[in-house]
């Protein structure tokens, strides 16, 4: 990699920290890459992104960021799982961390508030910002959908009422 392309990987990177609302880094101990494209394809399904970077390159990048709190998590052979939803990498990086004992997760970071592994697995245990959009819509509809059945229920009696006289005169 010539000096360019680490330029070019560097502003990559502090494009992608300024944007996301978190930063999942993950310590891989041997995934094969079958293990380590599965776990890209269900990230990008859900809207996030898994990304192994240098080290050194990853620290520049986090220079001018939110996320500068994490740089003393970057040693050793460290992937970023991130996601514009708070919840969404760490939720995958956890679920596939249980299934895979060579993906580790070690800490992270939501905007400037630095996360230690326990942190991170209960940001994933949070519902997602969809599941929290669905149930508040669930809630607001809720009363709609009560007072529709209140209202009609006198008229669906009284129909049952006059069919069972209809059935009785026939």
């Amino acid at each position: 990699m010539d000096r360019s392309q680490k330029a070019d990987a560097v502003a990559a990177l502090n494009a992608t920290f300024n944007e996301v609302g978190v930063v999942v880094i993950t310590r891989n101990l041997g995934m094969t890459v079958a293990q380590t494209t599965a776990l890209r394809v269900k990230m990008r399904e859900a809207g996030a992104s898994f990304k192994v970077s240098k080290n050194s390159l990853a620290k520049l990048a986090i220079a001018d960021t939110d996320y500068a709190g994490i740089g003393d998590m970057l040693t050793g052979p460290v992937a970023l799982a991130t996601s514009v939803d708070p919840v969404t990498a760490a939720k995958i990086a956890v679920e596939f961390a249980k299934t895979n004992d060579k993906l580790e997760i070690v800490g992270g970071a939501m905007g400037s508030q630095v996360l230690d592994a326990d942190g991170i697995k209960a940001l994933a245990s949070m519902p997602s910002l969809d599941e929290l959009r669905a149930k508040l819509i669930g809630l607001v509809q809720a009363p709609a959908t009560k007072i529709a059945q209140v209202v009609t229920a006198p008229a669906g009696k009284l129909a049952r009422v006059f069919g069972a006289y209809a059935k009785e005169a026939a």
